[in-house]
């Protein structure tokens, strides 16, 4: 048989399964995760102010205000101190906002208690003890995009509390389809980390906080692995859980047929990259059940997205084959003949 393509056959032993083992864990080793890409950052706050932001703006005057002077309450006395509201006051897109009496004043990049004293200080030569209070009440600049396969796709605000992945992905609606059917991908200052959501723990590392101008995008893209063969069923079937032994994906596809399967030549198609880095090449891993350690080796090796599992047919089967052909032939002609005694 012609080998063009540099094709490895190899039995599933003890050896195999601890060196697929070691393989696959010195790869998660050198694999990006949502974890380190948060590591080394510095902290960061969720109430810097920026273009497109909307503050809401209050000011307390001691004695004769600025903007109208005392007003008598109804007994005829005087307050001591009186407030002037801005409800909505846009940063316009050079992060500056305009205040009588002040002026244009640059406030991107600073929170809302920087940009109080700010305040404080413009009106400081003009009123009698100034206190300024200053509300983030539409934050744009501070905001993250949770799209795909959500319920509610869409920007979502980050609070002075730093909400975490699944948070974010809990406020869009979550998703409808099973968390091992979704890759959950992070876009962050144009890095961009791939992780199935079954993996994102609440809490754990992977759970990073998202900072401004996240893109969360979840994509679905269930693993699946095709039957086929001498198998009950030959299709493509879905893992449905976070890990899958071969054992139980013979299972799944109702295991070898018995009156056509050769259950001594189980054989399953995979490419796997070898540990430098270099081209895929095809393998085929053959296990053999009628030993009793298969089924043992069999729970030990783990199924990936891609596989083909082919069952192959016992010899017996083309001579059943064969008699089933001769009966189409031949069965019009005996039963004409038995028809016509």
């Amino acid at each position: 048989m012609e080998n063009n393509i540099g094709m490895q056959l190899v039995d599933i032993t003890p050896p195999l399964i601890s060196k697929i083992v070691e393989d696959d864990r010195q790869a998660d080793a050198k694999a990006v995760t949502l974890a380190q890409l948060a590591e080394g950052e510095s902290s960061f706050a969720n109430d810097v102010v920026g273009p497109g932001d909307v503050l809401a703006i209050r000011i307390f005057e001691v004695g004769v205000s600025m903007f109208g002077g005392a007003v008598p309450g109804a007994d005829g006395s005087i307050p001591a101190a009186r407030s002037q509201e801005f409800e909505a006051i846009p940063v316009d897109r050079n992060g500056s906002i305009k205040l009588p009496y002040i002026g244009s004043l640059m406030v991107a990049g600073r929170t809302p208690i920087e940009i109080a004293r700010m305040i404080e200080r413009g009106y400081a030569p003009r009123s009698q003890s100034p206190q300024a209070m200053v509300l983030l009440k539409r934050n744009l600049s501070n905001t993250v995009y949770v799209t795909g396969d959500v319920r509610k796709p869409g920007r979502i605000e980050l609070s002075l509390r730093g909400e975490r992945l699944s948070a974010a992905i809990a406020e869009a609606g979550g998703t409808a389809s099973n968390a091992q059917d979704i890759l959950v991908r992070l876009n962050r200052s144009g890095r961009v980390i791939e992780e199935r959501l079954d993996r994102i723990r609440v809490g754990a590392p992977d759970d990073i906080r998202l900072r401004a101008d996240d893109i969360v995008e979840l994509i679905k893209e269930p693993q699946t692995y095709t039957v086929f063969g001498a198998a009950t069923k030959v299709t493509q079937v879905t893992f449905d859980q976070t890990e899958l032994s071969l054992a139980e994906a013979i299972a799944r596809a109702g295991g070898p047929n018995d009156a056509l399967a050769n259950p001594k030549a189980i054989f399953l198609f995979r490419y796997v990259r070898p540990a430098d880095g270099g081209e895929s090449k095809p393998v085929i891993y053959r296990l053999d059940l009628m030993q009793p350690q298969s089924y043992f080796l069999a729970q030990k090796f783990m199924m990936r997205t891609g596989d083909v599992l082919y069952v192959s047919n016992a010899k017996i089967n083309r001579i059943s084959k064969f008699v089933g052909i001769l009966n189409q032939l031949f069965s019009p002609f005996i039963t004409a003949r038995a028809l016509s005694q």
